[in-house]
């Protein structure tokens, strides 16, 4: 069974930094494109950023974290993170962990594999 569990969420003024980070069994971490989603309340869900499972693909950020927001994955620990710097209040929602065989992960689909979530909230 594949498990994919996210932590690091906490409650942060803003301008101030987080590291999220999410492991993930029951599958080769090796083989995996992983993920970053948010959603926020009354919003839909959004890519955050992805990173493949091999570095000849360019990871993926969304315009409103580029230059903030750094994803980076550990193979040896089947640990991915998100190093998120400069956080806004707009950064508040509940962020999510996932992983497919599919690259890029805007074609991923209801195969893939998602945790239950880590809230960030940012205060003002």
């Amino acid at each position: 069974e594949v498990q994919v569990v996210e932590s690091g969420g906490d409650l942060v003024q803003a301008g101030g930094s987080l590291r999220l980070s999410c492991t993930a069994s029951g599958l080769t971490f090796d083989d995996y494109a992983m993920g970053w989603f948010r959603q926020a309340p009354g919003k839909e869900r959004e890519r955050v950023s992805c990173i493949s499972w091999t570095r000849s693909d360019n990871p993926y950020y969304a315009d409103s974290v580029k230059g903030r927001f750094t994803i980076s994955r550990d193979n040896a620990k089947n640990t991915l993170y998100l190093q998120m710097n400069s956080l806004k209040p707009d950064d508040t929602a509940m962020y999510y962990c996932g992983a497919d065989v599919v690259w890029p992960c805007s074609a991923w689909g209801d195969l893939a594999h998602y945790g239950q979530g880590t809230q960030v909230t940012v205060s003002s």
